[in-house]
């Protein structure tokens, strides 16, 4: 896992359901964590593209239904500004699945587009995407 070189604002916070953007069987997801965010006392923790989130399903198939899973966001609807002065944002909030922590998603198909900076990152989830924007 590289590091990012803009610096991106976090805008999912802990107890925020998010949809998937992948086939793995799960619609709806409920961050409960943010793996590696340091924040202060009293700081909710919160996520953003490219963050590593562990996750409950609170919709989708019966058999993922109720588990604990890894996810990547890899769109946010709240602006971030980018190292070379653009401003990016997406039209709605979405997360991949993963299998492992080594970032290998568990679905073969993404719908719709995945950020730049999750795709320097997260190698084996750019090499699913079919749109990095």
């Amino acid at each position: 896992m590289k590091a990012l070189k803009s610096r991106i604002t976090r805008s999912l916070p802990t107890e925020a359901f998010v949809a998937t953007c992948d086939n793995s069987g799960a619609k709806v997801l409920k961050i409960f964590s943010v793996k590696g965010h340091k924040t202060v006392r009293g700081r909710i923790p919160a996520a953003g593209i490219g963050d590593m989130v562990l996750a409950s399903v609170k919709k989708g198939k019966l058999e993922l239904r109720k588990t604990v899973v890894l996810a990547v966001i890899v769109r946010q609807r709240k602006e971030y500004r980018r190292a070379d002065g653009m401003r990016v944002k997406f039209e709605d909030n979405a997360a991949v699945v993963l299998k492992d922590e080594k970032g290998n998603p568990k679905g073969t198909i993404f719908k719709g587009p995945i950020a730049k900076e999750v795709a320097e990152r997260w190698p084996a989830v750019a090499k699913v995407a079919h749109m990095v924007v």
